[in-house]
């Protein structure tokens, strides 16, 4: 059974949960982040995450859900919080009845599944939360099997990237990696066993459009920098540079709008069996 405690002030245990919220280094300092959200914490739950602690206020009365919630949870401790408290907490604008606390997963490449068919994202440090979250979600609608951050980047574990995901966080395995030359050395070891992995690089200057890419190998997409674009270590070792064409006045497409497109070009290529 999880240990109930009261939160009545703005105690010690309250101003864990403002950092854990706010403060990227106290997130992984604590290794736990804020989950808030049905969508998010249902997803949370059926992908078997170490959901470390519920927050919820006694002076709401819950829902069938969130009763379920804390009937069937095996977190270690439910916090009861003063309705101001829980108000000051939530950032919805009507205040959430159910928060959750949980545990930041190691960053390893073990976490990713690899296999003939696969296709893996890599995000070279990615510099908007939002970018960062629909990428996530557009992996999970259309058959990524993971996603791997490189380089200095925004905080995967931020609230606000987790909410752009709309609860596909949960379902893709999202790595950060700090050097380029680990990736590489990980995709050198898979193609012992997977010879025809290809790292496919993508640039609005690639020289092949990308519909020409045979994507039914397996294959790791590299997506680069909002404003830089890709490293030219990455460049480096790509089999492939791919373009999206584009007919209008336009000179580039956003970063979530363009990975979306090429994730959706691969799932176009496996589904009619290219």
């Amino acid at each position: 059974m999880p240990k109930i405690i009261s939160v009545n002030n703005e105690n010690n245990d309250f101003q864990k949960f403002e950092v854990i919220k706010k403060n990227r280094n106290k997130r992984h300092k604590y290794k736990e982040f804020f989950v808030e959200g049905v969508r998010n914490i249902n997803e949370a739950i059926n992908n078997n995450w170490d959901i470390r602690a519920y927050l919820y206020s006694p002076q709401k009365p819950l829902s069938n859900w969130g009763k379920n919630i804390l009937a069937q949870s095996n977190a270690e401790i439910h916090y009861e919080l003063q309705a101001n408290l829980m108000e000051k907490i939530s950032d919805k604008e009507d205040t959430s009845e159910l928060i959750a606390i949980v545990a930041i997963p190691e960053d390893d490449f073990s976490r990713i599944p690899v296999s003939e068919k696969m296709l893996i994202v890599v995000f070279d440090r990615p510099s908007n939360r939002g970018n960062l979250g629909s990428i996530i979600r557009s992996c999970d609608a259309l058959g990524c099997q993971g996603l791997i951050m490189t380089g200095h980047a925004v905080d995967l574990y931020d609230p606000e990237t987790i909410r752009a995901t709309m609860g596909s966080f949960f379902n893709v395995p999202t790595i950060r990696i700090s050097s380029p030359n680990e990736v590489k050395n990980w995709a050198d070891s898979l193609r012992q066993t997977y010879p025809e992995l290809q790292i496919v690089g993508t640039s609005a200057t690639g020289s092949e459009e990308i519909y020409y890419c045979d994507f039914s190998k397996p294959t790791i997409l590299l997506v680069g920098n909002e404003t830089q674009g890709l490293s030219h270590f990455y460049k480096d070792i790509c089999d492939r540079m791919i373009n999206i064409p584009m007919y209008g006045s336009a000179s580039s497409f956003n970063v979530a709008c363009a990975t979306s497109i090429m994730l959706y070009e691969v799932s176009r290529q496996r589904q009619l069996g290219y």
